[in-house]
């Protein structure tokens, strides 16, 4: 087992938290049908708009997107400009979370909040802070393209992520120095979980156990999806089997390894669909 029991499911449980959220905020953005028939949807705040793309073949701008991001953060490593990512960062923070609280309060007041938190992150790195942000973020980031996707195309983004995630920390190892730089930045792009170990001889140490924002940001776009195709009912038993997958990617990983979580994760979304199909619908 990779990290402590008590942390191993202090992820789960974040995992699932932010899944639980990220639906209820994706179900506020969904277009609903009122008792006249008129079928109405929220708009996002500060009049962002969605990608124009047909929801068949929206997986490849989204896949698209990914790339292009992780090329620019690699060529900020790279650089070394620091103050370049902080900006980056901070921007994408003050969005979701402005996106994501905007389905509960107004969006002036979501905006305040999505920068004062952005601003802390980025400053003053908190750990619940950072980690309690790490619940609303994906929801936010959900509600932009959960609308555009269908189930075929989430299916296929994540085959596709699933590839990219082996070969980037197997192959080129580039994911590998992205999540090493992120946390010695301590400007995390995910879950990301400090604690002591006592070794058996020496001091003791300060590991850290993170969870890549990819990874929740993922697997509850195709959460999402079920919602906006099924319902909350099947979207949460999805969640939970990929959930189920995490917990056994975290308990049969090994410390000091590497592990690409998408593979499994998407495993355990499939089979979420699979009992969703044959048992709920």
């Amino acid at each position: 087992m990779k990290h402590k029991l008590q942390i191993t499911f202090l992820l789960l449980f974040i995992f699932l938290g932010a899944h639980l959220i990220g639906l209820i905020i994706i179900k506020e953005y969904l277009p609903k049908t009122t008792s006249t028939g008129e079928v109405i949807q929220k708009n996002l705040p500060l009049n962002i708009e969605r990608p124009q793309v047909e929801a068949r073949t929206s997986f490849i701008t989204i896949f698209f997107i990914l790339l292009i991001s992780t090329l620019l953060a690699l060529l900020l490593i790279k650089f070394n400009a620091m103050r370049l990512w902080k900006i980056w960062f901070f921007i994408s923070i003050a969005l979701t979370l402005t996106i994501a609280l905007n389905a509960f309060i107004s969006e002036y007041v979501a905006l305040a909040i999505g920068i004062l938190v952005a601003l802390i992150k980025v400053l003053r790195p908190n750990v619940i802070i950072n980690n309690l942000a790490e619940l609303f973020i994906y929801g936010g980031l959900s509600a932009i393209f959960v609308p555009i996707l269908n189930l075929f195309s989430i299916s296929i983004l994540l085959i596709l992520i699933s590839i990219y995630d082996f070969y980037s920390v197997f192959k080129s190892k580039h994911m590998i120095k992205l999540a090493k730089f992120q946390t010695a930045s301590k400007i995390f792009a995910g879950v990301n979980i400090p604690y002591a170990i006592k070794p058996a001889k020496g001091k003791i140490k300060i590991t850290t156990a993170i969870l890549g924002g990819g990874d929740i940001g993922f697997t509850l776009f195709f959460s999402g999806v079920i919602l906006k195709e099924f319902n909350f009912q099947a979207a949460l038993i999805t969640s939970l089997f990929t959930g189920l997958a995490l917990l056994g990617l975290l308990l049969y990983s090994k410390k000091g390894k590497f592990y690409p979580a998408m593979p499994i994760l998407t495993f355990g979304c499939f089979i979420g669909l699979l009992i969703v199909r044959l048992f709920i619908m």
